[in-house]
């Protein structure tokens, strides 16, 4: 089993190593590379407040009916689409686009218990906004903790040692 690891690491690492390799490539002649969904995945950012979770991504470029929203049951939400190319005519001169098209998926974790079933979504000039409120439990699970200052007790000992 560990032999199966073993291969399985080795074979991600040459992966990852290539696909390295070529992006640099492409970056030193100062070209793009259009088969790499990634300039699809759009940005996101997690935040939360006392009641609720809030996830904004960024998809620039993309209509609201072609964005979909999902929430599984064990926390996990997927935001999906696609990025639609609009054909353009040609000139005889011929022409260049770093703009790319496609599907794109990102999966984002959510390690909190939320009720998934009030969820909502704002999309407003490219940027999603989803609202899911946390539970009752998970509200009061959080507890403020106090950070002692070590300094503070050391000067206390040593004053209590000398006396």
């Amino acid at each position: 089993m560990n032999n199966q690891l073993s291969t399985t690491s080795s074979r991600a690492n040459t992966i990852t190593s290539r696909h390295n390799f070529m992006t640099n490539l492409f970056n030193i002649f100062g070209l793009r590379q259009h088969n790499d969904l990634a300039e699809l995945d759009p940005k996101i950012e997690v935040s939360e407040n006392k009641n609720n979770i809030m996830v904004t991504a960024e998809l620039p470029g993309i209509e609201q009916n072609d964005i979909d929203l999902e929430i599984s049951a064990n926390g996990y939400l997927t935001i999906s689409g696609e990025k639609r190319h609009e054909d353009a005519a040609a000139s005889s001169d011929g022409y260049f686009s770093e703009i790319a098209y496609g599907s794109f998926s990102r999966t984002v974790p959510l390690p909190w218990d939320l009720e998934y079933s009030k969820a909502s979504a704002d999309y407003t000039n490219g940027v999603l906004c989803i609202t899911i409120p946390k539970t009752k439990a998970e509200q009061a699970t959080r507890q403020k903790i106090n950070v002692a200052d070590k300094k503070a007790k050391r000067k206390t000992a040593t004053k209590t040692k000398k006396a």
